[in-house]
């Protein structure tokens, strides 16, 4: 069976070679866990490893942030831009008042942006701040569901980033979003270590463990001969 290949060291190992293609996992954590990084990566080693085009979609950082965080990695982002392998895109900036009219239009925007660009590869930061604009959870709900459907109807692989509080039961801020996507990844930061949980994936059989991961020059890697005691976490 196809698979979309992680691009993050040790992560495929977990999952038997990689992500459904097309389908959508949702990658939650605190602050300070890594979620930008990984998604970033699974962005850039698209692009440079497998000749997959991507696209990231920021509604909080400013494009200009986002690169600068790739480049941190000593990535060649500049050369992958150029030869339309990534895309970065600010999500327009609207008053709450204006978001939910306006999420339609952004949404059509992106389908565009994915079907000129042939872009296999999509990763929306985030989906806290989407619903820190939405009036109720079913229009949470509602809209998130809309925008996967959307993105398997593309084939697109897309990584939805979630902020929780950074504890070991909480994998989203609304509580919906985790029921909407074929996957959760979940990061934990409890100092010095960083360890990350397979929630779900659907159609995969994946390893239920918790394991640790860094994140070094090379981005995020992760030791699948490694565990970490679920009662360790933070509750």
């Amino acid at each position: 069976m196809d698979r979309t290949p992680s691009g993050v060291g040790g992560l495929d190992e977990l999952i038997g070679g990689g992500f459904m293609p097309g389908s959508s996992v949702l990658v939650c954590g605190g602050s300070g866990t890594g979620k930008t990084i990984l998604s970033t990566q699974f962005i850039y080693k698209g692009a440079e490893q497998y000749k997959e085009p991507g696209i990231y979609i920021t509604l909080e950082e400013g494009s200009k942030n986002i690169w600068w965080n790739m480049k941190s990695f000593h990535w060649n982002i500049t050369k992958l831009q150029q030869e339309n392998l990534v895309k970065i895109y600010r999500f327009g900036m609207f008053s709450p008042k204006e978001f939910a009219l306006k999420f339609d239009e952004e949404l059509e925007k992106i389908k565009r942006m994915v079907e000129e660009m042939g872009a296999k590869r999509l990763v929306i930061d985030s989906t806290t701040t989407i619903g820190m604009f939405m009036e109720s959870e079913s229009e949470v709900r509602y809209n998130l569901f809309k925008l996967i459907d959307e993105m398997k109807k593309l084939d697109c692989t897309t990584l939805l980033i979630a902020e929780t509080e950074g504890t070991r039961d909480k994998f989203s801020r609304f509580g919906v979003e985790e029921f909407v996507v074929d996957g959760v990844i979940a990061l934990y930061f409890v100092p010095p270590v960083r360890c990350m949980l397979i929630k779900k994936l659907r159609g995969i059989n994946h390893d239920k463990k918790v394991h640790p991961f860094e994140i070094n020059e090379y981005g995020v890697e992760i030791n699948p001969s490694e565990q970490i005691l679920w009662e360790s976490l933070s509750k």
